[in-house]
């Protein structure tokens, strides 16, 4: 008999599915089982194959008569970790806290990890900074039995490039493509509300739903504030929008909750902002509409634009979308320094199976499998569960990656914009003006509330702690926010990196 032991996720062609497998198609309110029911039979029928027949999200385990089986999506969009312990048993789940909570977890620090977290600014991989406990990656399926461990990949991304379409043409198969996804995203009962912010990619989703109540983070400081640009196109378009006023004391005073959460570090300043609008959200809604995977998929970030000019350099030092330490200057910092651990170590793989294929698109494929895994997503899940929200992004898709993996790099990025053929798609709901709005980013202030003494006190208390020096030289670490403080204020990455560190640290192995 199958078992379904841990379930995240959502499926977006379950009707399908029901037929198909011949399922009871559970009503909206036994939707969880429902799927799960959906999972045991396509697992019965298809195996190791499962996952080539379902769109949308998830991450599960099942027992098959003593034999223990996950699967992660492709893209990673649910987390899954697994611990194996002294004695041979394997613990697993799709959070870290339950995995800390059964006996024969060993509590301790990966000091490796460390280092790559010095330079990304988040946990990439699959090692974790738990000692131990690793992620199942992105596109892969664990089996246990008998004290074995099998672990195999079942997807990777592909690019073959087609030259053979117009880029008007390329614009209607995703414009297509979208139309036929957005009835799976909600079904009839269900209500949802939509992320927006200035740019091409909420606002496109927003276009295509029928939400009526948008939400947006706004700060006081204009220079920062894209809430405007939200409310424009809200109003355009017809729908309600909701402002989150983002305050320096509220976004520092939520940050021991959001490492908490998050259950590993991460130094992306906007995953605070994040947190902040998934609680404010979860007020008036259960369901929240999000744009993640079009700049990854279709080319949208600026630095894409200079792929040509890197070249075949690129494997020597690409290794996702940040990379704000260089190794001399982590060896400085660090008490304990391992040369052998390099960020670019986790991406040789990515550059070996995309050897012969253009920049833009080794650059891209690093992003997807690193980048979203390890930053996006996991933010994405881990704020919106704290909150009690569940997010939908209708663009991460393996539909709308099938399209992309045949884009030429030609539609993706040009001189004068990036995500070409997407915009030009989305042209066909929005006005240009939003359609091909230059990117602007999630901006956060976070350059500026460093340097103001009401804010930072907790900064300067941890740099200087006995805490602080079990992993850094404090005098080094110290001197880079002495640096920044006198007006480089492009040290703040790096002062917030180790600041999460330590904060995330001190909820997991000080205060418990």
């Amino acid at each position: 008999m199958i078992k379904i032991l841990e379930y995240r996720g959502h499926i977006r062609n379950w009707k399908e599915l029901c037929g198909e497998l011949e399922t009871d198609p559970l009503p909206l309110e036994k939707r969880e089982e429902r799927e799960k029911q959906i999972i045991t039979k396509a697992y019965e029928k298809w195996g190791h194959d499962m996952a080539d027949h379902i769109y949308g999200m998830f991450a599960f385990a099942l027992d098959d008569n003593g034999k223990i089986f996950c699967m992660r999506d492709q893209f990673g969009t649910k987390p899954f970790y697994y611990y194996q312990t002294a004695d041979g048993r394997l613990l697993f789940g799709t959070t870290i806290r339950k995995i800390i909570e059964q006996d024969g977890f060993v509590k301790e620090v990966n000091t490796d990890m460390l280092q790559i977290y010095m330079s990304l600014t988040y946990v990439a991989g699959e090692d974790t900074f738990f000692k131990g406990v690793k992620k199942l990656m992105p596109g892969h399926w664990l089996e246990f039995e008998n004290g074995k461990l099998t672990v195999e990949r079942y997807w990777s991304p592909t690019f073959r490039p087609d030259n053979s379409k117009t880029v008007n043409e390329w614009a209607d198969e995703i414009h297509t493509t979208i139309q036929k996804i957005f009835p799976e995203v909600k079904e009839d009962g269900e209500t949802a509300e939509s992320f927006l912010s200035g740019g091409v990619d909420s606002s496109y989703v927003l276009a295509m739903s029928d939400v009526k109540v948008t939400d947006s983070c706004g700060y006081d400081d204009e220079r920062f504030d894209e809430s405007c640009l939200a409310k424009q196109t809200a109003d355009i378009l017809g729908r309600e929008n909701n402002r989150c006023l983002i305050t320096p004391e509220a976004y520092f005073d939520i940050v021991p909750y959001v490492m908490y959460n998050m259950e590993q570090p991460l130094g992306d300043a906007s995953a605070i902002v994040f947190a902040i609008a998934c609680q404010a959200t979860a007020e008036h809604t259960k369901i929240c509409y999000s744009g993640e995977g079009a700049d990854e998929f279709f080319g949208g970030y600026n630095m894409y634009r200079n792929a040509e000019r890197y070249g075949d350099n690129l494997k020597n030092f690409y290794v996702g979308n940040t990379n704000i330490m260089k190794e001399d200057e982590k060896q400085r910092i660090l008490k304990n320094y391992n040369p052998e651990v390099l960020p670019i170590n986790l991406v040789k793989h990515i550059y070996d199976e995309t050897e012969g294929l253009d920049p833009l698109t080794k650059m891209s494929d690093v992003d997807i499998q690193i980048w979203l895994e390890g930053d996006i997503y996991l933010n994405v899940d881990k704020m919106s569960t704290a909150a009690g929200l569940e997010i939908r992004m209708p663009l991460t898709d393996m539909r709308i990656f099938d399209i992309a993996s045949r884009l030429p790099s030609e539609y993706k990025v040009n001189a004068e914009t990036n995500k070409v053929a997407f915009r030009t798609a989305a042209a066909k709901v929005l006005p240009e003006e939003i359609a091909f709005r230059k990117k602007l980013g999630f901006i956060v202030p976070i350059r500026i509330w460093l340097a103001d003494e009401r804010y930072n006190s907790d900064v300067k208390a941890k740099f200087s702690s006995e805490m602080a020096e079990k992993f850094f030289n404090v005098e080094e670490i110290n001197a880079i926010f002495n640096d920044y403080i006198g007006g480089n204020s492009d040290n703040w990455r790096k002062i917030w990196t180790i600041y999460t560190f330590l904060v995330w640290y001190e909820e997991y192995f000080v205060k418990r």
